[in-house]
């Protein structure tokens, strides 16, 4: 498989060398050449088949040769070791829920999935490279436990100080060796823009070799169409129209989502659920794209002023604005709204949501399915993670799981900086 750059400026690559670059030399977002639709009759019977079959079959044309079979194989069954379950939340509204992995994140299932096919490529490499990558929220956790301990491959996060919640915190900071904390004051922009800034900075990328893990990564990005089949797996007893809404930030979920339609996978649309950065919601209403900084909110996972995966979803559906509305619908919502919807799903259909799932949820009810519509929207992280937002909004305090106990006791280890400078030191230095 063949990859593009969609700057249309940088020579075309390899999987291999998307995947370890990041971006492409002219710092545009890969795409791959060409997407060809999977048989009709896998769609139709995916129900006989594992989850690990489903997500072999969607991910290899974007792989090729370039990762034998069997390893291949392996990659997947260690990525895909938890499941995802669907919940009935209320007639015709269900939950796919992912955040059963060990940083109880949807993330972790991108995250594996890149640092096992890294750490294939790197096997017989001696070379290091540098994951540099900017996080609001869950991409830190998910990044440092599926690259903990990789060969020849050193983690840098940053992540703005005091806008994590101390679980996503503990998650980020505390596992040492290869990973590397750096708590940046300001928002997740200016860790975003620190590290866009590294990227095309020669003088750190002619000795480092830089490679991003958030979802502008190839690897980071397409394993996340094994969701939207799991699901459709699950329902084919159905026949109404399924609709899938799904909380957006940087928007690489719900371009994976839109990725498995384009493979044959038949959902009718897409609701992109947003906090109060309402970029897209105001694009998909006027038209008009206008970046702007962004603003912190208790769905903080999705605190993005300028989603970078927006660009490949206009590239799925050909830079036609009109043929991108017919498949997208997209809905902005307040705090306040936000907590409502967690009382209401807690109180009425007995389901305790994070702020991310209920976002999800109210772009549902706002969209009102009609009566032949089934809605999904995705549980992206235990409510767990956002403790001092859910637990005062449901007057109930919630057990740790596992994976928490595991993690909120250690001693969080970060390194404070304040500007580009401090970050390139870093990354020259360490």
């Amino acid at each position: 498989m063949q990859y593009f750059s969609l700057q249309g400026k940088a020579k075309d690559a390899s999987f291999k060398e998307a995947v370890i670059r990041g971006l492409a030399e002219d710092k545009g977002l890969y795409f791959p050449k060409s997407i060809n639709k999977l048989p009709k009759a896998f769609i139709e019977n995916l129900n006989q088949y594992s989850d690990k079959d489903i997500a072999f079959a969607v991910i290899k044309q974007f792989i090729g040769e370039e990762i034998p079979d069997a390893t291949l194989k392996q990659i997947i069954s260690e990525t895909l070791s938890f499941d995802f379950p669907m919940i009935d939340i209320e007639e015709s509204i269900k939950c796919l829920e992912l955040f059963h992995g060990p940083t109880m994140a949807f993330k972790d299932v991108g995250a594996r999935f890149m640092a096992r096919c890294l750490g294939y490529f790197n096997s017989d490499n001696d070379q290091e490279v540098t994951v540099l990558v900017a996080t609001s929220g869950d991409t830190g956790g998910a990044v440092a436990s599926g690259f903990l301990g990789v060969k020849n491959v050193k983690v840098v996060i940053l992540y703005p100080s005091k806008k994590v919640s101390e679980v996503q915190e503990k998650q980020l900071t505390t596992l040492g060796k290869n990973i590397y904390a750096l708590e940046v004051n300001g928002t997740f922009d200016d860790c975003q823009a620190m590290v866009k800034k590294a990227f095309l900075d020669q003088s750190i990328t002619a000795v480092k070799q830089l490679t991003s893990a958030n979802s502008i990564n190839v690897a980071r990005w397409l394993p996340q169409m094994f969701y939207f089949f799991f699901a459709y797996k699950q329902l084919q007893h159905y026949k109404k129209k399924v609709i899938f809404s799904v909380p957006s930030g940087n928007f690489g979920n719900i371009c994976a989502g839109m990725m498995a339609k384009k493979l044959g996978l038949p959902i009718e649309s897409f609701i992109a659920a947003t906090n109060v950065n309402d970029i897209v919601p105001k694009f998909m209403e006027t038209g008009i794209y206008k970046a702007k900084p962004s603003v912190q909110t208790i769905s903080n996972a999705m605190d993005v002023g300028d989603p970078s995966n927006f660009v490949r979803i206009q590239k799925i559906y050909g830079d036609n604005y009109d043929k991108l509305k017919r498949d997208l619908h997209s809905y902005s919502f307040s705090d306040d709204e936000t907590r409502t919807a967690i009382l209401h799903l807690h109180k009425n259909c007995n389901y305790i949501a994070d702020p991310h799932g209920a976002v999800g949820y109210l772009g549902l009810k706002k969209h009102q399915l009609d009566k032949d519509m089934l809605g999904i929207f995705l549980e992206t992280a235990h409510p767990i993670k956002f403790l001092d937002v859910v637990e005062p909004v449901i007057n109930k305090s919630l057990p740790y799981p596992p994976q928490i106990k595991d993690v909120i006791h250690k001693t969080k280890k970060a390194k404070s900086i304040y500007d580009y400078g401090e970050l390139k030191s870093f990354l020259l230095n360490n």
